[in-house]
């Protein structure tokens, strides 16, 4: 796919994204700056020489040159100097938005308020097992455009609604919200704010997974975009979610067949079960093999810091879960593992 090498290219604020997107607009041979609030912001030393830099405030006059803005997820395009610019004409547009024009490779796009990391990294690791080569990262890990460098067949993106807020048809193969609680309403006002920033996810994509527990979670696309669900209770034909035998044995299941124990999966409770089914679903929709995922489920233990079983001390379990950044993130957690516990107590009976 061709890029147009035009006019100056201005990227706002640097950090990881920030220098992951110099450095590659560099490379594709545009003209470059960056700017940033900070005197020395972080990643200030590995921007390739001949790059523009203006540094210690956000530098309007340099903004105002651009053809187009670059902007670092962690910066609201709210802030005066990028609204002058908005109202100037310039396109405002951030890394994920680069990544798409420069790649036709399909892309498994997820985000949620919380589980995102712990799917991205498990549909990643699916891929990869059942043979593809796939890249990983967006919020997650690496730079979405330093997983250009890889040449994958297949890119999955964990995507913030920060990240989403400057990004327009992403045309992703396909796209998934995996829930919606209160988070970051300092910076999208509200609710509404919020979810809205969450759904640009969906635009122009091919095939939608949605949360059936979390009505947040379905989006409005056209009747004709394939739609599957996951969720918690028996799924209908050709949805996946759960079966329950009479002695309590849990398994997820896809419509009426049964797929795996849930006490075959290293990962326990309630969120992952839901986050087992999520992932199968998003696997499902690029073509991936069932076995295979299946396998994967059985050996992936999760992610450090999310509900990490730590040890047992007097018959008390421990889990290490300190990357619950928000209220849903932590009754999830608590949640989750405790129907785990009831279940294990009703099988005990």
């Amino acid at each position: 796919m061709l890029i147009q090498r035009g006019g100056l290219k201005v990227v706002a604020g640097l950090g990881i994204s920030g220098v992951s997107a110099v450095n590659f607009l560099h490379g594709q041979g545009y003209q470059v700056a960056v700017t940033d609030s900070r005197e020395t912001p972080p990643g200030h030393d590995q921007i390739s020489a001949g790059v523009r830099t203006s540094f210690g405030k956000l530098d309007t006059e340099l903004l105002l040159q651009a053809e187009e803005i670059i902007l670092s997820p962690g910066l609201a395009p709210q802030l005066p100097e990028i609204q002058q610019a908005i109202e100037a004409g310039i396109p405002v547009v951030g890394d994920i938005q680069l990544l798409r024009r420069a790649t036709d490779a399909p892309i498994i796009a997820i985000t949620g308020s919380n589980a995102k990391s712990t799917v991205t990294t498990l549909v990643g690791l699916m891929a990869e097992d059942a043979g593809k080569k796939v890249a990983v990262g967006g919020n997650l890990g690496r730079p979405a455009l330093d997983l250009l460098q890889d040449k994958p067949e297949l890119i999955v993106l964990e995507l913030s609604s920060f990240q989403l807020e400057t990004t327009s048809h992403l045309n992703a193969e396909v796209a998934v919200v995996l829930n919606m609680s209160e988070d970051h309403l300092d910076r999208h006002g509200d609710m509404l704010g919020y979810h809205k920033a969450k759904h640009r996810i969906f635009q122009g994509v091919k095939k939608v997974v949605f949360n059936r527990d979390d009505n947040l979670s379905r989006p409005l696309v056209p009747d004709v975009t394939p739609m599957q669900s996951f969720g918690l209770n028996a799924p209908d034909l050709n949805q996946y979610g759960v079966l329950r035998d009479a002695d309590g044995t849990m398994w997820l299941a896809r419509g009426r067949e049964r797929l795996l124990k849930t006490s075959e999966m290293y990962i326990q409770g309630m969120h992952n079960v839901a986050n087992a089914l999520a992932c199968l679903a998003l696997g499902e929709a690029v073509g991936l093999d069932m076995q295979s995922m299946l396998n994967t489920l059985k050996t992936f233990k999760g992610l450090e810091h999310r509900c990490e079983f730590v040890k047992t001390v007097d018959n008390v379990r421990y889990y290490n879960d300190s990357k619950g950044t928000n209220v849903g993130a932590t009754l999830a957690a608590i949640d989750g593992l405790g129907a785990a516990i009831e279940v294990k107590k009703v099988n005990l009976h």
